[in-house]
C-alpha cells in the first residue's frame, strides 16, 4: 500500500492516515495539508506576527496556550513521529467544526484567515487533497461492513 512510496514520504502518509482517522477529519485533507506545510522535524519558522511555525506540519504557536494545561508545549510539536499529525488533525477538527465558510476557507484556516493567504493555500490544498483522494482509493478499498453482511 504505501511500499510505492519514498522512504522519507512514508511517516508523513501514515501519520497523516492515523491522525485523521483519530480525529474524524477526512485523510485526504489532512495529507493534503501536511504536504502544503512540508516541514521538518525541529523546524521553526518566524512569521511576521510574531508567532513561529513548528515542526512537519509548521502548527502555529500561538495555538500552544490553548493546549498548555494538558502539558503539550512547542518540543512536542517540533518532533518526528505521529504526534504533530495528531496535533495538526485535532486543529484541522477545530476549524471544520467551528469556523464560517465553506470547507475549503476552513481547512485553509489552518494557514491563515486573511482572505487573500486563505484564497491562496485553499487552492493549494484543493489541488493536493484531490490527488491525495485518488491515491487513497487506489490503494484502500474500503467496504462498509453493513454492505458486507447483506451479500451473505
Amino acid at each position: 500500500m504505501i511500499a510505492d512510496l519514498p522512504p522519507q514520504d512514508q511517516e508523513r502518509v501514515v501519520c497523516s492516515i492515523v491522525a485523521a482517522v483519530k480525529y474524524e477529519v477526512p485523510a485526504n485533507i489532512v495529507l493534503a495539508v501536511a504536504e502544503k506545510e512540508g516541514g521538518k522535524t525541529g523546524q521553526w519558522v518566524k512569521n511576521t506576527n510574531g508567532t513561529h511555525d513548528v515542526g512537519p506540519l509548521q502548527f502555529n504557536t500561538s495555538y500552544l496556550k490553548e493546549l498548555k494545561p494538558y502539558g503539550i508545549t512547542a518540543a512536542d510539536v517540533e518532533q518526528a513521529g505521529c504526534y504533530p499529525y495528531e496535533l495538526a488533525a485535532w486543529r484541522l477538527r477545530s476549524h471544520i467544526r467551528n469556523d464560517r465558510g465553506d470547507l475549503w476557507t476552513r481547512v485553509a484556516n489552518y494557514h491563515s484567515r486573511t482572505p487573500t493567504r486563505n484564497a491562496r493555500y485553499r487552492s493549494s490544498v484543493m489541488r493536493k487533497a484531490a490527488k491525495w483522494a485518488d491515491w487513497l482509493s487506489a490503494r484502500f478499498t474500503t467496504v462498509r461492513f453493513v454492505d458486507r453482511l447483506s451479500k451473505r
